[in-house]
Formats: C-alpha cells, structure tokens, sequence
C-alpha cells in the first residue's frame, strides 16, 4: 500500500486583556503595558494551535489536557501545552505539514516580533520555521477585540502520516 494520510484541525482562542499582566504570544514576551489574562501564561496563539493540532487528532481541546481547575496548569508556560500535542502526534506517526495562524490583537503592532513568534513556535514544535505561518490582523475597532477589551488567535494545523505509519 501506499500513499498518505492528512488531518487538518482549526484551531480559535480568546483572552481578556488587563493592565500589568505579560502579553505572551507564541512563546514570545511583547513589550506592552497589558497582556492577556488566563490561568497559564494566556499565550492565545500556543493556545489556538495546540487545539488545532488536538482537532486534527480528534483527541479534543487544550481544556481537556490542562484544565484551568488543576493548579498545576497556574502560571504554567503554554509552549509545554503546544509541546505535548506535538508529542502526541509524533507518538501517533504524524509529522507536523503546516500551521497557519493568525493573531488578532487592535495594539500593539507586532510584524517586528514575526520571525522570533515563528522561530520560538517552530523549536516548540521541532519543525523547520517555514512551516510556520502567523498573521497579524486588527478587529478595525470591532467588537471586543477592536474595543482592546481582548486578543483572539485562530489556527490550522495539517498533519502527514505515511501509509507504512498507518499499517504499523
């Protein structure tokens, strides 16, 4: 037999934004005078892709493998999050194709943090930096996200396994 499998998983998060709290995005601290609230770090781009790669696995949510009522997950870094779902892919014969993301956030303007979110999400996921695509978008002062009451991250995760993978 040969040939290929693929599995695609989507991917959305959202957080509050507060005053003094860090904002974390991709395993990435961004200079700002807010940051997103949550019960880890709040990292909604680590977040939104791990639920695309646990939707591509059709293993469920983030909140199923690190539930915000377990104290362990307090404070925790969310690259551990995206790490794991990795793992489980590997685990599972999948290689890691593409992630596209996008990060929609009104301020501040992040295209200079570009390459470091991307480097910083691709060592997490061990692939190659192009694979690894992340959009900056702004709500054009829309709803909650364009009022700057929150950030929102939305991904697709395209995983590969060969056929030889399936059969073993």
């Amino acid at each position: 037999m040969s040939g290929f499998e693929i599995r695609t998983g989507l991917g959305w998060d959202t957080h509050r934004l507060a005053p003094g709290r860090p904002l974390i995005l991709g395993g990435v601290r961004i200079p700002c005078d807010f940051g997103a609230q949550g019960h880890s770090d709040a990292d909604v781009l680590a977040h939104a892709i791990t639920d695309a790669l646990l939707g591509a696995l059709a293993l469920g949510d983030i909140g199923m493998h690190f539930p915000d009522t377990d104290p362990r997950w307090s404070g925790a870094d969310s690259l551990l999050f995206l790490r794991h779902a990795a793992a489980l892919a590997a685990g599972r014969g999948y290689r890691i194709a593409n992630i596209d993301a996008n990060v929609i956030l009104e301020r501040p303007k992040l295209k200079d943090f570009r390459t470091a979110i991307r480097e910083s999400l691709a060592a997490a996921l061990s692939i190659d930096p192009d694979r690894v695509s992340v959009k900056f978008k702004t709500a054009e002062k829309v709803g909650p996200v364009g009022e700057g009451l929150s950030a929102e991250a939305q991904a697709v995760a395209t995983l590969v396994r060969d056929a030889a993978e399936r059969l073993a």
